[in-house]
C-alpha cells in the first residue's frame, strides 16, 4: 500500500537558476566542440550537451528527476 506523503513526483520542472546553468553548460559545450571541430568530434560528445538544451527548455531535467527518485524527495 502506497502513503499518500510517500509519492515520488516524476518530471518536475527545474527551476529558473537550474535552467539558466542547463542552457549556459549547453552553449559551452557547443563552443567548446565548435572550436575542435565538428568533424574530428565523437558524436556521444553531442548527446549531454543536447540534453541539457532540451532540459532548459522544457524545465525537465532528467537528471534532477533520478536524484528525485534515489533519494526519495
Amino acid at each position: 500500500m502506497i502513503v499518500e506523503t510517500n509519492k515520488i513526483r516524476l518530471f518536475s520542472k527545474a527551476g529558473a537558476p537550474m535552467r539558466f546553468f542547463l542552457m549556459n553548460a549547453a552553449v559551452i559545450m557547443f563552443i567548446g566542440i565548435w572550436l575542435s571541430g565538428f568533424d574530428k568530434v565523437h558524436w556521444f560528445i553531442y548527446l549531454i550537451p543536447c540534453v541539457f538544451a532540451l532540459s532548459a527548455t522544457f524545465g525537465i531535467c532528467p537528471g534532477l528527476n533520478l536524484w528525485r527518485i534515489l533519494l526519495r524527495r
